[in-house]
């Protein structure tokens, strides 16, 4: 029983100041015997519970994953189609890598990675055949699943474009939403009329809330202080666009 409960402390330290330190100073700078300095555990008992950095990014990127289309759909308006949501949902994220690296360089990893993605292919392909079915009746979820991959690997690259002055945040969300959506056979005039939606909106203010309620969500998750957290790191492409 000790030595489970030790375990499980152990853990907590770790992933208390990995997320910490992901979101201060970026996943690819966090190294090991940071980790493990900060955390005050031995490096054994860390490469015992977490034998790469992917493992606890794994753990954040569920936690970072688990809302994101609720919240998405606490914004539009209930009157609306599904595939509104779909477009906010994924507007945030693209939003969210704009306005802080640090998240930038999470996401892209998240992405990238075999596990992390793979979390996200499952998590959104219940998602995707929710809001698209009727699209694509005889399709199972099998179906959906290998059609996320794709979309997903959109999204991926999308967010490591970043914005600047020649391609700026609403032409970014304007070329990966078509795109997507038309992959589920999203008719071109509801196409069009969602993109006017999401640009109607003020994104970046929508994000700006989205990621302070995500710091404070890890912040509690995680039990680590808020106050250890700077700022969001606004672009300079943004403040100039």
């Amino acid at each position: 029983m000790d030595l489970r409960r030790d375990s499980s402390e152990t853990k907590r330290k770790i992933l208390t100041v990995c997320v910490r330190l992901f979101l201060e100073q970026g996943y690819k700078n966090t190294s090991v015997s940071q980790i493990v300095d900060e955390a005050g555990v031995a490096r054994g008992s860390y490469l015992n519970l977490f034998p790469t950095k992917d493992k606890i990014l794994l753990d954040l990127t569920e936690t970072m994953f688990g809302g994101q289309f609720g919240m998405a759909r606490s914004i539009t308006d209930t009157k609306l189609p599904p595939v509104y949501a779909y477009a906010l949902e994924t507007a945030i994220q693209l939003t969210l890598t704009e306005l802080n690296e640090n998240l930038r360089e999470i996401y892209i990893e998240a992405y990238s990675l075999p596990e992390t993605s793979e979390y996200i292919y499952l998590h959104t392909t219940a998602e995707l055949k929710q809001i698209f079915s009727a699209n694509f009746p005889d399709y199972s979820d099998s179906d959906f699943y290998e059609m996320e991959i794709g979309t997903a690997g959109l999204m991926r690259n999308y967010m490591a474009r970043k914005c600047d002055i020649h391609f700026p945040l609403e032409r970014k969300l304007s070329r990966f939403l078509t795109a997507a959506m038309r992959v589920y056979r999203v008719p071109e005039d509801e196409l069009e009329q969602t993109v006017r939606f999401v640009e109607r909106l003020d994104i970046r203010s929508i994000a700006e809330r989205v990621m302070h309620a995500l710091f404070q969500t890890l912040a509690m998750h995680y039990d680590f202080s808020l106050q250890e957290m700077e700022a969001p790191l606004i672009s300079e492409t943004e403040e100039t666009t």
